[in-house]
């Protein structure tokens, strides 16, 4: 019970909730995060870190780049949950259109 009320109360606040929705379209990268919330760097890691520490996301370094998916091993109740967050796909392909400059994205000169 004590595992279940501690996940239950990590994924009830609003920016968690927000970033789960966006993970469960696509792995994502902090600093897309930091544009599609408009939050702080250090604002969006803490929530990231909170939801790494619980298992309920996973994250993958390249480079000096960090990149969050959610866990493809969550507990049996977090499911439905991750399930029912409205879909964030149409604000993800909006954000996607509009970035001009992506700090995650290198791209190569060609002559």
């Amino acid at each position: 019970m004590e595992k279940m009320s501690s996940f239950l109360k990590l994924v009830g606040d609003k920016t968690r909730l927000t970033i789960l929705g966006y993970l469960k379209e696509k792995e994502l990268c902090v600093c897309d995060l930091v544009d599609l919330l408009d939050m702080s760097q250090p604002g969006i890691s803490q929530h990231l870190k909170k939801l790494r520490v619980a298992g309920i996301i996973q994250e993958r370094r390249e480079g000096t780049w960090a990149y969050f998916r959610l866990n493809p091993e969550l507990a049996p109740y977090l499911t439905p949950i991750i399930d029912a967050i409205p879909s964030q796909a149409a604000s993800l392909k909006k954000y996607e259109a509009s970035r001009q400059n992506n700090c995650c994205v290198v791209e190569v000169e060609t002559r």
